[in-house]
Formats: C-alpha cells, structure tokens, sequence
C-alpha cells in the first residue's frame, strides 16, 4: 500500500508537469485552432531562461522564475506575430507545420546554449523531503504542486472575470462573431501565445530543477503533454489538468508495477503508457473526457 501511494504522489508531481503543459496546448487551440508543435521548444527556453537568471545573474529562484514567465511569454508574442501572423486565412495543417519548423528551430538554438552537460536549476532546500506514514515528497515536488494550483485557480478567474479573458471565450467560440463585436482577434492570438510561452517556462523550470537538469533530449517530456490534452478534451482548461494528472499518476503507477507483474511488456513500458491511456479514451469519448463534441448539420 505504501509504495501505491508513493507511486501517486510522484505521479501527480510529474502530471503537474504535464497539466501546466498542457494548459499551454489548449490555451493556443482554444484561440486560433492551432495545435502547437512548439511547447516542446517553448518548455526548453523557458528553463534555460530561469537557469540563466538565476545562475548568470544571481537571482533568487522565484524572481528568476517570474523573469523567466515574462521572458517565455514575449518569445510566445515573437512566434504568434514573426511566424503565425502572416499565415492567417492559410488551412490549419499548414500552421501546425509551421510551427513544428518553429520548435526545431528554437530546440536548435537551445541546444546550443545547452552544450554536452545537463543544466541544472537550483531550487531552494530542493533536495529536502518531508516523509509521513512512510511517503516522501521533496520540496521541489511540493513547490511544483503548489505552483501548478495557483496557475490553474489564476487561469479560472481570467477567463472568468476579466476582459481579456471573455474576449479570448468569444474568439474562441466563433472567430468571426468577435470581430463583428470589435474584439482584435489578432491580438487574442498574441496573448494565447504569451500564455503559452509562460506556462511553458514555468514547466521548463521545474523540470530543470528536477535531478536530471536540462539536457538536449529534455523537450520530449514535453510529448507527452499531447496524450493529456487529447484525453482531457483539445478544448478543454479542467481536461488539460485532468489528462495530465491521469497520464503522470498512470506512468508512475506502472513504473512501479509492470516489471513485477506484466515483465512480458518489456523495459521502460511506462514511457507507452500515456498513448495506451489516450488510445483507451479516445474508443469511449472521441472528443476527450471534457472536450466538446462539435455537431455538424448537412
């Protein structure tokens, strides 16, 4: 029972990884239809901005932290207007093209500031755990948790009660129809960017401040965001945070099981088993478990 609820708590610190991920996915969707092939890029840079705050600068983690939010959100703005912008009226596949030419691009100057060693983060006491009823949690587990919560409370009351946030509702909901209403929908599209790029800096941090540091292979934690926002529904803020908690407490609960019980599935079974999980959902509810099912009439 205990190492169950171990697997559950380190599930849902990696799921709130995934969830602040995947927040950054849905928030670009929701606003232009997009599915961005760029937050793996976006997650990079962002922790290699806290990493060069904190360890070129000497800034304290958390004020490195909110640099790093800002920096990702303008280079978020700097993606939307140089490569998105003069691509509106062109099909959707052709921006989610664009913007995987976009993350190479950055994960190529990225790896260059990266070099051959792994940038680690330094997180306050992060190497400090609390233990109770024989769990334990690290600081920077807890610190992770606690950020992802304030994200996603602050997110609900944006969309919820300011104008910008009912703005980005109505182009989300029909493009047109907020323009026709005076809402610059261009500028909805810069500041979804913006979001992303923040949320993905926060992500990046935390994971840079992880044992393993940055590395030039890190962005592919930023994978398995995709199964998360597909699960939880591509238009969806709770399903982004629902699907990413279930595939971090998912991957973490077969870490520990499968090679006692199922060894047949092979080493490393668990890196699968977000894609197992979305391709479960996606046979019950193709739309994700919060998505909306679009009704066409013919």
């Amino acid at each position: 029972m205990t190492d169950f609820v171990q697997a559950l708590v380190n599930g849902f610190g990696q799921g709130s990884i995934y969830a602040l991920l995947a927040l950054g996915y849905v928030m670009i969707y929701k606003a232009t239809k997009v599915i961005s092939f760029a937050q793996p890029a976006l997650m990079t840079v962002g922790g290699l901005f806290t990493y060069h705050f904190t360890r070129e600068f000497g800034l304290p983690f958390w004020i490195g932290l909110a640099f790093a939010i800002v920096a990702g959100a303008v280079v978020g703005m700097l993606v939307e207007r140089v490569a998105l912008r003069p691509m509106i009226g062109k099909p959707v596949f052709t921006l989610a093209i664009i913007t995987i030419g976009v993350d190479i691009v950055l994960r190529v100057l990225a790896n260059r500031y990266i070099g051959s060693q792994s940038r680690i983060v330094a997180y306050p006491n992060g190497g400090d755990r609390y233990s109770a009823f024989g769990v334990s949690i690290s600081q920077q587990r807890l610190g992770l948790i606690a950020v992802t919560v304030v994200t996603v409370v602050a997110l609900t009351l944006f969309f919820r009660y300011s104008r910008a946030g009912l703005a980005m509702r109505a182009t989300a909901i029909d493009q047109e129809t907020a323009l026709a209403q005076g809402i610059r929908v261009g500028a909805i599209f810069a500041l979804a960017w913006a979001i992303a790029g923040g949320l993905a800096a926060i992500a990046g941090t935390f994971v840079a401040s992880g044992a393993a540091g940055m590395d030039q292979n890190t962005w592919t934690i930023a994978l398995k965001a995709l199964p998360a926002i597909i699960i939880g529904g591509l238009d969806s803020i709770p399903g982004a945070v629902v699907g990413g908690l279930l595939v971090g407490i998912t991957e973490s609960i077969f870490a520990v099981y499968q090679p006692s019980y199922a060894p047949w599935l092979g080493t490393n079974f668990s890196l699968v088993v977000p894609y197992a999980l979305m391709f479960l959902v996606l046979l019950v509810r193709p739309y994700g478990i919060f998505g909306t099912r679009e009704v066409e009439r013919v």
